[in-house]
């Protein structure tokens, strides 16, 4: 189906910026004139025609899209419905489950304490969470979890942050490691169990391999949310909302959803077909694009458990948060640690953290076998905390060398652009991300749009 093919949303789907910014309006990036930022409107007129196309073929339910440039918005829409059951409108300020897209804040959150000099990046995890110092790891191969050798050198504070740690996830499904995850219920966002207690049963657990000696994504930025609240002495949420939060004025980010603002939150949904977790990094063969067969509901906007503070603060996957919040985070990444007077971190912070980290230089294809994450791996490095573009031609997209980018498991994204100032932010709630290659095509008419 071409996009001409496509009944064009009535207004009430689709929607400008201005609709339903009662709480945080002033906080928004300004907007102007595309034309003033080097786009061209009639192109980013495309990018309107393929949210529509999302959403009148079934694929999303809503999504929101926002492009900046030089610290201005030049693009700002959303399409669709927060919430199809109850006819609720995708708006700029409907709150959603950001997921994985935590996790370059808390690694923000950690730099803040390394630049405090609490510790090191090269320190071993086991000096500030002494349950990792015997930590066993897997053999490997056909050997089953009970054969085990020790660690060969220790897991580094840094391996948590580029995710070389030997960590792994309970829903990769792809070997021992992972299935003595989901035996022992390894989940970081728990309504009644504390980050302390999630962590230390997760180091009794054996590693997938020796610690810095493949990329594999990982529960680690959860890891790493327990090492900032034993250095700090507070709450990942509480240094969370002191630290970066209430200086960037991100007034809607937070591990729940207060009721005041519970009526701005979206639902979750999921394809009819192939939309399980469980099947992210199993040996099954995908279900075709067109044979997901629309949208089932998996969450509803009017009840959920992020409307309940939670008894862990997963700095992996656990905060929500609007379109306008998650945009002055990124303009802080891409002025270097710094918005509207409020300095978050040095500029050779960033710039470090927004280096490759892995050994040699090398991209995540050539750190092991490629499983799932939020990015693709050939010609995409690590840095600390989201994924570089090293090589565009490897990695077959239209990107600058240095971009950085991170997504969350409900397929939002976002992507931070230095060399051309410029970044993107989408939400949505479709899980899993691996669904649609709605990111790809999203990068293809934000560049196309980018004319001087």
């Amino acid at each position: 189906m071409v996009v001409a093919d496509i009944v064009l949303l009535d207004d009430q789907l689709f929607s400008n910026k201005k609709q339903g910014l009662e709480a945080g309006e002033q906080d928004m990036l300004d907007e102007v004139d595309p034309s003033v930022l080097g786009f061209s409107e009639e192109r980013l007129g495309r990018i309107t025609r393929w949210l529509e196309l999302q959403v009148g073929e079934g694929k999303l339910a809503g999504a929101s899209t926002l492009v900046a440039r030089r610290g201005k918005i030049a693009y700002l829409q959303c399409a669709g419905f927060a919430d199809k059951e109850q006819g609720k409108v995708f708006a700029p300020d409907t709150i959603v489950r950001i997921y994985s897209m935590t996790k370059p804040i808390t690694t923000v959150a950690a730099m803040m304490l390394y630049e405090e000099g609490c510790f090191q990046l090269d320190d071993p995890v086991a000096k500030y969470l002494p349950e990792f110092e015997a930590t066993p790891v897997w053999s490997g191969g056909d050997a089953p979890i009970s054969d085990v050798t020790t660690q060969r050198t220790p897991m580094l504070v840094k391996h948590l942050m580029n995710h070389t740690s030997g960590l792994t996830y309970g829903f990769m499904n792809s070997n021992p490691v992972d299935a003595q995850y989901r035996e022992e219920a390894i989940e970081f966002q728990s309504r009644s169990e504390s980050l302390a207690d999630i962590t230390k049963r997760l180091a009794s657990i054996p590693l997938l391999c020796q610690p810095g000696s493949q990329w594999n994504y990982s529960v680690a930025t959860d890891v790493l949310g327990r090492l900032v609240e034993v250095l700090s002495g507070m709450s990942l949420a509480a240094f969370l909302q002191q630290r970066i939060f209430a200086p960037l004025k991100m007034v809607d980010t937070g591990f729940s959803v207060p009721e005041q603002t519970q009526h701005r939150f979206a639902s979750l949904y999921a394809p009819k077909v192939g939309g399980d977790m469980s099947s992210v990094g199993g040996a099954a063969t995908p279900v075709p694009q067109d044979e997901r067969g629309g949208l089932v509901l998996q969450e509803g906007s009017a009840q959920s458990v992020y409307f309940e503070a939670p008894g862990s603060h997963s700095g992996g996957g656990g905060l929500v948060g609007t379109i306008g919040d998650y945009a002055r985070f990124c303009q802080m990444l891409i002025n270097e640690g710094e918005l509207d007077g409020e300095r978050i971190l040095a500029p050779s912070t960033l710039r470090y953290m927004r280096t490759n980290q892995l050994p040699d230089n090398s991209d995540m294809a050539g750190m092991g076998q490629p499983v799932w994450s939020e990015t693709s791996y050939d010609g995409i490095g690590f840095g600390l905390g989201f994924a570089v573009v090293l090589d565009p031609v490897k990695a077959s997209i239209i990107a600058s060398k240095g971009e950085h980018h991170w997504g969350g498991a409900a397929s939002t994204f976002f992507w931070v652009d230095p060399e051309k100032d410029l970044f993107v932010v989408f939400l949505t709630q479709l899980i899993p991300s691996s669904t649609y290659p709605i990111r790809r095509e999203l990068r293809a008419r934000v560049y196309q749009a980018l004319v001087g």
